[in-house]
């Protein structure tokens, strides 16, 4: 037994260097419960309805995988688009228009696999941080436009009481300077001709197809409540452990955990007496610019539910914590879940990626603030 422990804590170690997103989120949750210490409250931090629909779509998008969907899509993607930079317009666009429905984690769990498969068997593995980080920008930013696009908007639009009308006049500047700027970036793209380097051909199994279709639908009603979320998980997961069970086995575990320590981070320093204050003494100055800020370090959902406690200028928190989603990695949880895609099929490369995402993404936060502002 004791010779094994050194092997144990060195498994536990390398999980966790593997692993640096999960490491640092369980490092920041910990420094916040020495301030809120644990308690009941801690209960209602977890956004279950969330974390369910991760677990499944991650799962339901893995068997997709098993029955090589992504690769028969990617096929059609190759002869239709031809060239690397209408692939790249056509998955980051397929994307943004995408998360308008699905929302934008849900948006990237459907997409982004659908990039890695069109990039590995075209031999441009080289662009596909380029592409995953425009992908991840068009979900975040695709979804400003409705209610139900991105999870902050949802809780902002009941909260506040909102009209649809409203709405959309409030977010269309950003959305269309949003859109446009997306496009130009896809062009500097290189026309490079897409050629298959493999060229397995995969036969459709229509029925699991229709199967998993169904069971991702449900997923994603779980978001807005038609399918019962604990009822909805046992399901999906009782006909994939016997469709699929390596599905259930394959879902990224650690995803899921670092949403775990997220909420409790946000939640504990929604509590901290100080950064209370802090937010009632700074956000009437200048909400926008505020709203923003807050996203880049508590994320934009958490930033939506903890500022509309203390302002009511929606006309500004709205946009904020839409536009805010661009900036750091954890802005958004939508770019937490693209870098965890990125690292597994990307091991080691990770340092080009966080550059290239910090300097789009803060690009894009720039002038969408500025746009926003003129409109103010």
């Amino acid at each position: 037994m004791k010779e094994n422990a050194p092997k144990k804590l060195y498994a536990i170690l390398s999980f966790f260097k593997k692993q640096m997103v999960l490491t640092i989120a369980i490092i920041a949750m910990l420094i916040t419960c020495i301030f809120v210490p644990v308690d009941k409250e801690y209960l209602n931090y977890f956004n279950w309805r969330t974390l369910a629909t991760l677990f499944c779509t991650l799962a339901v998008v893995n068997a997709f995988a098993h029955i090589h969907v992504f690769e028969i899509i990617s096929k059609n993607i190759v002869i239709k688009l031809h060239n690397l930079r209408n692939a790249t317009i056509g998955l980051v666009f397929i994307t943004f228009c995408g998360s308008m429905l699905l929302a934008n984690d849900m948006a990237l769990l459907t997409f982004l696999p659908l990039g890695y498969y069109v990039l590995s068997r075209t031999g441009h593995t080289k662009s596909m941080a380029f592409v995953f980080i425009m992908q991840n920008i068009a979900a975040n930013l695709g979804g400003m436009l409705t209610p139900f696009g991105n999870p902050q908007n949802l809780y902002l639009y009941a909260h506040y009481n909102i009209s649809n009308g409203e709405f959309v006049k409030i977010m269309l500047p950003s959305f269309l300077a949003a859109t446009v700027l997306i496009l130009v970036v896809c062009l500097t793209v290189k026309t490079t001709p897409l050629i298959l380097k493999h060229k397995q051909d995969y036969e459709l199994d229509r029925k699991r197809t229709i199967i998993y279709s169904v069971l991702f639908v449900a997923s994603i009603l779980i978001v807005f409540r038609v399918v019962p979320y604990i009822g909805g998980t046992i399901v999906i997961s009782l006909i994939l452990l016997v469709l699929d069970r390596k599905s259930l086995r394959e879902v990224n575990y650690p995803l899921l955990l670092t949403f775990c320590a997220f909420f409790v981070f946000s939640g504990n320093m929604a509590r901290i007496p100080e950064v209370s204050e802090l937010f009632t003494q700074i956000l009437p100055k200048n909400t926008l610019l505020f709203g923003i800020l807050s996203c880049q370090l508590i994320s934009n959902v958490p930033s939506a539910v903890l500022l509309s406690h203390f302002t009511t200028d929606y006309h500004s928190l709205l946009p904020a914590v839409n536009i805010g989603g661009c900036g750091t990695l954890i802005a958004s949880l939508a770019s937490l879940i693209t870098f965890t895609e990125y690292k597994k099929h990307n091991p080691g490369k990770t340092k080009k990626y966080i550059f290239l995402f910090s300097a789009l993404n803060f690009g894009f936060l720039i002038i969408l603030y500025i746009v926003q502002s003129l409109f103010l």
